[in-house]
């Protein structure tokens, strides 16, 4: 194996771990070196929450412990059967690494991730070394972010939990029958119970003995995991009841979503052109509105051909195939009614239901609350505002098409 620099693999590594979109730090519990101890934090100067345009973020040292892997996983560019240029950090060097870039305000924590060497145990092994060091003996308190490996052992993905903020076991594929055929080596019966596992430990977590003694904290931040989106056939809809269900089992704080990306010398079961970015970004959406809307899977997705539309987001779709449950009054209806209005986000809804209280609610106050009335006008109606026919004019969603845009020959 050629030694490569430092510096190298840092290019190396960093590269690699481009394809992994679930890195989000927020939920931690808050905790800094304000008092002259330690060094780091997650709050204030430390954890800034900056993300990427796709939705990914920038705030952490992101890098694979190693690229090289014993698994053949087809939508992988680390997979075993890959020729790409191979490197490897030592436990010193990534421990080094987190805490001269944070020292130079680069970073606000890490998030380790790794290809399987030797066995999901010794690279499991060696990422709990990593994190126990940062955090016992260089006393950093910085975020930490590990991705667990799920065929390591019980008691190796348990210290994992002790030492990160958050942990994180990826589903791989939207569908059971994808991951067998694209990753054969991974099952998905084990990603389900080591999920599971962390559930149950970060539940007991919160437990007092009978002493009323706390256990230590466990992984603070929760789990998430990521899914690959435009490597099989599976559409939008299968994709979020599958969110549904991690969401519901599991407990997880995020499920992200990676748009495939086509990788050298791949097998021809994989498409060869990647999905729209508009896709990754339309899921999301969705994934926002399940969460904090109160909207499921199956009503998003009804009355499509089980994919999002990519020219609007999914909230002003539903709207569009649900005309009859609009105009909406802002001074009676509801929160959950609210919600559903296209141009009405949550903080904003808050503000209306407030201020009602108090007066005779107009146009021009929604606009100060923050409300999108380009997106809304034709779902509510208001003193000085009703919407008419417009609500139900033929050429409604083509008003809310985007602009074509001139393509360039160059």
């Amino acid at each position: 194996m050629t030694a490569h620099s430092l510096e190298r693999k840092l290019a190396i590594l960093s590269d690699a771990a481009r394809y992994d979109a679930s890195c989000a730090s927020s939920g931690t519990a808050k905790r800094n070196s304000k008092d002259g101890k330690g060094l780091g934090s997650t709050e204030g100067s430390g954890i800034c929450h900056a993300y990427a345009p796709d939705g990914r973020c920038i705030s952490l040292l992101k890098i694979l412990m190693t690229n090289f892997c014993i698994f053949d996983c087809a939508y992988c560019v680390n997979r075993v059967s890959s020729n790409t240029e191979r490197a490897r950090f030592s436990v010193d060097e990534v421990v080094k690494l987190t805490l001269e870039f944070y020292r130079r305000n680069y970073i606000e924590g890490l998030f380790l991730s790794s290809g399987i060497i030797q066995s999901p145990d010794k690279t499991m092994e060696d990422m709990v070394r990593i994190a126990k060091k940062l955090r016992l003996e260089e006393n950093f308190r910085g975020y930490i972010h590990l991705k667990t490996i799920p065929e390591a052992s019980e008691e190796l993905i348990e210290q994992a939990g002790l030492y990160a903020d958050r942990v994180s076991i990826n589903v791989e594929m939207p569908t059971d029958a994808s991951v067998t055929q694209y990753a054969p080596e991974k099952k998905p019966d084990t990603i389900r119970r080591a999920m599971a596992g962390v559930r149950m430990r970060k539940e007991a977590a919160k437990d007092k003995s009978h002493t009323g003694k706390r256990p230590p904290r466990f992984a603070p931040a929760g789990q998430s995991t990521q899914m690959i989106i435009g490597a099989d056939g599976s559409n939008d809809a299968t994709i979020l009841g599958q969110s549904t269900r991690l969401y519901s089992s599991y407990g997880l704080k995020r499920v992200y979503y990676s748009a495939f990306s086509p990788i050298p010398d791949a097998t021809a079961k994989l498409p060869l052109i990647k999905p729209p970015l508009m896709r990754e970004h339309r899921l999301y959406q969705a994934d926002w509105l399940m969460r904090f809307y109160g909207f499921n899977a199956g009503e998003i997705t009804a009355g499509t051909d089980g994919n999002l539309d990519l020219a609007i987001d999914p909230k002003l779709a539903w709207a569009l195939r649900n005309r009859h449950a609009f105009p909406v009054d802002p001074m009676r209806a509801d929160r959950e009614a609210l919600l559903r209005v296209p141009g009405f986000g949550a903080k904003t809804v808050g503000r209306i239901i407030a201020a009602r209280r108090h007066r005779r609610l107009r146009w021009d106050d929604l606009v100060r609350m923050g409300a999108n009335m380009k997106n809304a006008r034709p779902f509510v109606t208001l003193a000085d505002w009703t919407p008419g026919a417009l609500l139900d004019a033929p050429d409604l969603a083509a008003r809310f098409a985007p602009q074509p845009e001139q393509l360039s020959l160059f």
